[in-house]
């Protein structure tokens, strides 16, 4: 039950849904339905969040009936049926759907079988010059059908692994559902990714058949990736077949296969019926040291997952487009195309989010007509400090929904949005991960926006926040847990037999229960604030604090371009607490850069997290998918030496960690 908080500690919500809005949202009537056919808990009349988390009660108090109800709304098609819904609910090894046979790319071609729709743009892709180019479902279902047939011909059988090392472009689009249509299990790195990089992922899982490009544009210039392919293709026994994407024109090198020959045949669709449970594609953890965890995710899974998420959660229908800055490297990419279960039109854009300037990325939803427009928290800071003023210069009238991931949304990032992009903007700032390659918690269309809040726990996704002891807590700090099977949760890792390494990753502290590695705040109100990782806690005088809260404040001030905070525990018991600054052009860390630091941690967060130094860097170190370092730069500050602290391939700037190393040696050598 969620408590009912004091009317004056209700705080006023930067955007309400209006009637019409809430009425017509497909979680409305999708609940609605619900109620009449499964016995769900019906709406409440006049009060949309206590409907909302009705549901939510509902849908993870009787797994087994709201999984059946997704599949009955959406009219997921299962080539043979299944024998109950929940065979095994035991995390981890829950048995979803078992008897059923389905595939996932049958699902999101769909739309091309509609004599109205076949027509219609499945895709919208564009580049750094912003000329739009479309491919109809009926052109997208032609292409997936003639590249299975050339994959059939390959000798490509379910279970074999498809690897693409592919920017964001139709191309890797059809080479996935391609891969999912012949039962293979797909896998891709972005071509930023170095040789070394993609070798530690792509050799884990030993592709028969690697898709790549000869380079990609980035930031005005090309970048030739000729002779990483080389590299991969000599460091990879296992390929049958190499298949060459002329992106930058040049010819099909010796013993590749031509794309074009491969999608110019029109042959009728073949979709391979697999288990729920057959492994739809490997994804990778954005761990920093060892080898990364190749997170391997279901058909049935991510079918059921993603048509709930995108549909119920971002609301997204036929009339939608749906665009999202990433890469094919990370999850977020994934979860891209399956816009397409939705019936939208997905954007694809290959190219810098920052070029020629900040405000790149809302022009490409001006040109493109976006309706539900995805990026990063750190984008939207950034246009932020630059000056950006999107809803002034752009057209964004299509826009109703700006998601955000990748980090916290913090409340600057909230109020820009709000002020520089439009009023009536539905704000869902979204927390999950590549080990689902979904959300716990994020957007609700019906339920309203309070500032640095995501709106409410996902359905089926029973979210808690748990204290030491493994007690729920509620208006207070918590590890992030999830105390019930999800279907896109791991079928397992790739080469963990046993399944230790899985185990040891998620259900080590509490068993039986997925701890995910984040402070959250559930509040009583039932929405959720997100600190930041447990692992890189600052733990003052027993006082917790999630570093995204520093950061959140540091970077307010204009001179700040990103920070950086680590705490570390000392052997005399003491506590180390320093705090990384990479400045704006033109600003200088002088005394009274530090003070202005210091009193904005010491007013608005806590006396005792005031850092003990002020540092500046010449930058911050992240994983390849965007997410800070702060681990491993622990580590370097304690003594590790770097190849001990983090696997080099996973850094997106191993220059930036050499300066940390450099700086716990001096320190080393100043104490001794």
């Amino acid at each position: 039950m969620t408590a009912t908080p004091e009317p004056d500690r209700t705080p006023e919500p930067l955007w309400t849904p209006g009637p019409e809005r809430i009425a017509r949202a497909q979680v409305t009537r999708f609940q609605d339905w619900a109620a009449r056919t499964y016995d769900a808990p019906g709406a409440v009349p006049g009060d949309p969040a206590a409907s909302y988390h009705a549901l939510h009660a509902w849908s993870v108090r009787e797994p087994g009936t709201f999984w059946r109800a997704i599949t009955d709304w959406y009219d997921v098609r299962f080539t043979t049926p299944y024998e109950s819904v929940l065979a095994d609910a035991s995390m981890p090894g829950a048995r979803w759907f078992p008897g059923a046979t389905l595939n996932y790319a049958e699902h999101a071609l769909r739309p091309a079988l509609d004599p109205e729709r076949a027509a219609t743009p499945a895709l919208l892709h564009l580049d750094e010059s912003h000329e739009t180019g479309t491919v109809t479902w009926a052109e997208l279902s032609r292409q997936v059908a003639s590249l299975a047939a050339a994959l059939r011909r390959l000798g490509v059988t379910p279970g074999d692994r498809v690897s693409g090392y592919l920017p964001n472009i139709p191309q890797a689009v059809v080479a996935l559902l391609a891969t999912a249509a012949v039962g293979g299990v797909w896998t891709s790195c972005a071509p930023d990714f170095g040789a070394r990089s993609v070798l530690d992922r792509f050799q884990q899982v030993e592709p028969v058949v690697l898709f790549t490009v000869d380079g990609y544009r980035y930031g005005g210039k090309r970048h030739d990736r000729t002779d990483v392919v080389t590299e991969l293709r000599a460091g990879l026994p296992s390929l049958r077949a190499t298949v060459h994407i002329p992106l930058l024109g040049t010819a099909t090198p010796e013993g590749a296969l031509d794309w074009a020959e491969l999608t110019a045949d029109d042959p009728q669709p073949a979709y391979e019926a697999v288990p729920f449970d057959h492994p739809l594609w490997v994804l990778y953890s954005s761990g920093t040291t060892g080898l990364p965890k190749a997170i391997v995710q279901s058909q049935g899974g991510i079918l059921l997952e993603h048509l709930k998420q995108t549909g119920l959660h971002l609301d997204l229908g036929p009339d939608d487009r749906f665009f999202w800055y990433t890469s094919t490297g990370w999850m977020m990419w994934n979860f891209l195309v399956s816009g397409l279960l939705a019936g939208a039109t997905v954007v694809l854009y290959d190219g810098s989010p920052g070029y020629p300037d900040t405000a790149a990325q809302w022009r490409v939803a001006e040109r493109t007509g976006t309706t539900v427009f995805g990026t990063s928290a750190a984008y939207v800071i950034a246009c932020r400090k630059a000056g950006v003023h999107p809803g002034r210069d752009t057209d964004l009238s299509a826009v109703k929904c700006v998601a955000t991931t990748g980090s916290p949304l913090p409340p600057d990032g909230f109020r820009w949005l709000h002020d520089e992009v439009k009023e009536d903007l539905w704000i869902a700032s979204v927390s999950g991960g590549t080990d689902v390659c979904s959300c716990f918690a994020g957007g609700v269309p019906t339920l309203p926006v309070h500032i640095g809040e995501l709106q409410a726990p996902c359905l089926g996704t029973d979210l808690q926040a748990w204290d030491a002891q493994g007690r729920p807590v509620v208006d207070e700090v918590g590890e992030l847990v999830v105390t019930n099977a999800m279907p896109s949760m791991p079928v397992r890792f790739w080469n963990d037999p046993e399944g230790t390494r899985y185990r040891e990753s998620y259900f080590e502290m509490f068993p039986g229960v997925w701890r995910h590695g984040d402070w959250i705040t559930l509040t009583s109100r039932g929405t959720v604030v997100i600190h930041g990782r447990s692992d890189s806690t600052l733990n003052r005088q027993g006082v917790r604090m999630g570093s995204s809260d520093i950061y959140e404040v540091v970077e307010r001030l204009p001179e700040i371009r990103e920070s950086l905070v680590i705490g570390i525990e000392q052997p005399d018991g003491g506590y180390w607490m320093p705090l990384f600054v990479q400045l704006a052009d033109g600003a200088v860390l002088d005394d009274g850069l530090r003070d202005r630091i210091r009193t904005a941690i010491r007013a608005q967060l806590s006396p005792r997290h005031v850092p003990d130094e002020v540092i500046a860097v010449p930058g911050v170190p992240h994983t390849l998918t965007g997410k800070r370092i702060e681990v491993p730069v622990k580590r370097l500050l304690q003594g590790t030496s770097l190849d001990k602290a983090v696997n080099p391939g996973s850094v997106d700037d191993l220059d930036v960690l050499r300066f940390y190393e450099r700086l716990a040696a001096d320190r080393a050598d100043g104490r001794s």
